[in-house]
This record gives structure tokens, sequence and C-alpha cells, in this order.
């Protein structure tokens, strides 16, 4: 059962129709990207529709998922088709292989000496880039995982007394694989939060993998694809993004889902109201991307177990957190009243609240 029976007013005072008319363009610009990523990353829409979610939304993605299965292709693809609108080249593109061995600065860059200029100058590392791949970042050692806390969530650099601010549409696509445990190091709670959605990319099914096996996209396709949309596009996705109309019943559901982590005797460290603040910036996106402009429960249904579950401890790791989440979620949804909803939305659409 949809929360919002009708489309509500978005909260800004656009005009309707030019409200829609952004809607309409914002939609058919993402529908664009996920048919070219499409071309490379075959049957997955799902994954993409997460993926510019987390894009949109302004975040970082980790994808936890056995190797083979697309994940670095996946950050490639996207860097393919997002152009500088001067140079109408694609976005810049850094990789990082995370190994035991990596340095902090091998990731933000040093002050070297300059003996010419008799100076100190910063050299800097792959983090200064638009999209940044960090491949398997369980491989190497804390200190390092560290160096990108404050990359992710400010969206800077800081190197002796200099700070570097980065470019506006870094985005970070972060790979690990949950099969070995040797040689590796478990991501702190305080780097996974710096992640916004966590996600697994799963096998394909039977006929999709012939198809990948007979063409092998990401040799043959994805060198070929152009980019069909600027990081102004981008940018301007994320401004309408913050516009979505959302129920005020479903802003408090999605806090409520958050504090019941808090108070669950199973849960040792809870999730935190910066993960309340990213939830709702998640179903904003999800449902620009869904042509909606309003945000509707399944939404948060779906998303929820996506944005809060790597935030979480729970006292037994055996517990299934995707799960916990989607119960507490259903349970909140369904205590609230549909009926007084249809009543509100009525109200709204006759112009009696606006």
């Amino acid at each position: 059962m949809l929360i919002n029976m009708q489309e509500p007013p978005p909260l800004k005072p656009l005009s309707s129709k030019a409200y829609k008319k952004e809607l309409t363009y914002y939609h058919n610009l993402i529908e664009k990207l996920i048919n070219n990523m499409e071309k490379v990353i075959r049957g997955k829409r799902q994954v993409l529709e997460y993926l510019l979610t987390t894009l949109i939304a302004g975040g970082h993605l980790l994808i936890e998922d056995v190797p083979g299965l697309g994940k670095t292709t996946l950050a490639k693809t996207i860097a393919h088709l997002i152009a500088i609108a001067k140079t109408k080249k694609a976005v810049a593109f850094q990789r990082i292989q995370c190994t035991p061995d990596l340095l902090p600065y091998d990731i933000t860059g040093v002050d070297i000496f300059d003996p010419e200029h008799k100076r100190f100058r910063f050299l800097k590392g792959p983090v200064f880039t638009h999209i940044l791949l960090v491949d398997e970042i369980n491989r190497t050692t804390p200190k390092v995982q560290s160096a990108l806390l404050e990359v992710m969530a400010e969206n800077q650099v800081t190197v002796g007394k200099n700070t570097y601010i980065m470019d506006d549409l870094f985005f970070v696509v972060a790979t690990q694989n949950p099969v070995e445990i040797q040689g590796t190091y478990p991501l702190p709670q305080a780097q996974l939060d710096r992640f916004f959605m966590k996600i697994a990319i799963g096998y394909p099914d039977e006929e999709v993998e012939i198809g990948i096996v007979r063409e092998d996209p990401s040799l043959n396709i994805m060198p070929k694809i152009k980019p069909i949309c600027s990081i102004e596009d981008i940018l301007g996705a994320r401004r309408f993004a913050k516009q979505i109309y959302c129920d005020e019943r479903l802003i408090q559901t999605a806090v409520r889902v958050s504090a019941a982590t808090r108070q669950h005797r199973g849960v040792e460290l809870g999730a935190s109201p910066r993960c309340s603040i990213m939830l709702l910036k998640a179903l904003r996106a999800y449902a620009l991307i869904k042509g909606r402009g309003y945000v509707i429960d399944q939404d948060l249904v779906k998303l929820a177990p996506l944005v809060v579950s790597h935030r979480l401890k729970f006292k037994d790791i055996r517990h299934n957190a995707h799960e916990f989440i989607k119960t507490i979620t259903l349970s909140l949804l369904s205590k609230i009243n549909y009926k007084e909803k249809a009543l509100h939305a009525a109200e709204i659409l006759s112009g009696k609240k606006i």
C-alpha cells in the first residue's frame, strides 16, 4: 500500500509545470545512464539503480561480493559516461589496489622537497580525482583505511598545515571480498559509517552469463562507451533530489528505524543520527531514479537494509542484519494510519494544505 496516494506538491515553491519538467529531465537522464551501463553490466538493473542512488545522494558505495562479478567494471563504466563540460572528455578515474604494504600517503599524497626552488610542494595522491575505485579495501591496514576517513566524510584532504578541497563530484566505490580472511583487515565501524550504502552484485542468471561469455562486454564494449552527461548534470540531479517530497510519517519512520537499533538487546552498536540523514537522502534520490516526485513506503523497505545494516554491530556475529532491519521497517510501517494519510493527501491536493 502506498503512503502517498497522489503526487503532493514539492517542498520548494516551484510551479507544478516547472517541477514536472525538471523531474522528467533528470529521470530521462538517469534512464540513459542505466541503459548505457546495461551494455556492460548485464542483468543487474537494481544494482545500477543503487549505484546511482548513492551517486545522486552524494554518498560513497561499498560493494561486498566474491571476485569476478564486475565490481571493478561497474566503477569504470560510470566513469566513462560522465564528462567534464569544458573538455567533453570523461571524468578522471583512479584505482587503488589495496595491499598490506600500502601507506597513507600513497592514497592522499605527500609534501616533497623541491631542491630547485628550495621549498616543499604537495604531490597529490590518487584520491584527487572524480571517481575513485578502492579495490579490496579490506586487504590494507586500518592505518591506511583511516586515511580515507576525512576525504569521504568532508570532501577534503589535510596534509600538514594545508587542507585541499576535492571536486564536488568526488565519488568513492570500494570493494571487498567476504570469502577470504587471510591477510585481510575488517573495516572498523568508523570507516563503515562513511559508506552511504553497502550492496552485493550477485551471480547473473544463465542466459545473461552466456551473453557475457560470448561478448566479454568489459573488454569489447566498455572502452567504446562515450559520455552522455556532464558533471553539472549529476550535480543538478543532486540539487533536485532534495526537493523530492517525503511525507512526515515516512521521515519519522526512517528515524525510528535507526532508533530501534539502539534499543535492541542484540545490538551492541546501533545506528547514529547520521544514518537517519543518509536514509532520507537515499529515499529521495531513489524516488527520482524511479521517476517519482515523492517517496513511497516500498522505497523505505528496499533501502533501509542497504543504508543501515553495515552501520550496526551485533553481539552475535551470526545475526542477519538485512533481515533484522527489514523486519523492523515493516513493523514500523504497519503502525501508520493509512486512512488518516489518505485524507491528508486529499486535503493537500484540494489546496487546503499547501
